[in-house]
């Protein structure tokens, strides 16, 4: 048995849910791959997969050697590159995870660029709007947007945009425009529960500030929901450039109180923990560190 191809398998299996999916992936037969598997148990005298409602999943003995098996996977191909060079391409599988909002406007349409200066490379991408665990899922980069959590995560700052409040003009035709924030709670106010419903306000000429609690009566878990609540003219909401970056073009949605700001929203690359960051997730970061703009919003280091 080549214990590192055995190794390569076994990460495989764990990352696509089950041994027909990794064989697909593998180029393989699925009983070559669940042979793999089997012969790797035997060697370690351990069970490191078992079978549930929703296909395999590793047991505790094989989640530490998933999380290790993918720590020397990772090496030997950061081996690999520093050996042939700083002209070597990338290869293998890229996992990347991403809110699916910002994802399809910006991120998947830079994609093809990305792929063809890499024809040797793969990626999935895993979109969510709810922080994921990189280790469990296997994922190589994260790109997340707002304040992140002090728990020690790697991060990168690739970019920061303006926050800004947002309506179309039929709403504002409806129901008026607000002239400062405590209005605004006499409107309809679209809120996104991943997000703070204090928004705090800071007037540009005066310096004064403001802080405003939002109850609206629509809330939503997925930043899709706030885009098509929006644009069905149901009401005003804050959100980032990058949100809304067609409309704001073509003027199908607004910004509302224009003399006031918001704090600032940073997107940020995000590695797992633990490990040095591989290869690929440190050109993809560079890649969206280079791609990523609005106007109004500025790229970071």
């Amino acid at each position: 048995m080549d214990r590192l191809q055995a190794m390569a398998t076994f990460v495989q299996v764990v990352q696509t849910g089950s041994f027909s999916a990794a064989a697909r992936v593998l180029h393989l037969g699925q009983p070559a791959v669940s042979k793999t598997v089997a012969q790797l148990e035997a060697h370690l005298q351990v069970r490191l997969l078992m079978r549930s409602t929703h296909g395999l999943a590793p047991t505790e003995a094989g989640v530490r050697f998933y999380e290790r098996a993918q720590i020397v996977l990772q090496e030997l191909e950061e081996a690999e590159l520093s050996a042939r060079g700083a002209g070597a391409d990338l290869s293998g599988r890229l996992r990347v995870s991403a809110a699916p909002t910002f994802a399809r406007l910006h991120l998947i349409p830079a994609l093809p660029a990305f792929l063809a200066a890499h024809p040797d490379l793969e990626m999935d991408v895993v979109l969510d709007d709810r922080p994921i665990d990189l280790i469990a899922e296997g994922i190589d980069i994260s790109l997340r947007m707002g304040r992140l959590p002090d728990t020690g995560l790697v991060a990168r700052r690739l970019a920061t945009a303006r926050r800004l409040v947002i309506a179309t003009p039929a709403y504002l035709a409806r129901a008026g425009t607000p002239k400062t924030p405590t209005e605004l709670s006499q409107h309809q106010t679209l809120v996104f529960t991943q997000q703070d419903s204090a928004w705090d306000f800071r007037h540009v000429s005066a310096g004064t500030t403001a802080s405003v609690v939002v109850r609206g009566r629509a809330r939503f878990s997925a930043a899709e929901g706030i885009r098509t609540a929006v644009l069905a003219d149901m009401g005003i909401t804050i959100a980032s450039e990058w949100m809304f970056t067609p409309e704001l073009a073509d003027g199908r949605v607004q910004v509302v109180l224009p003399e006031w700001t918001l704090p600032d929203i940073d997107l940020w690359a995000v590695f797992p923990s633990g490990r040095m960051a591989t290869a690929k997730a440190r050109a993809f970061a560079d890649f969206v560190h280079g791609c990523v703009h609005v106007e109004g919003a500025e790229p970071s280091v």
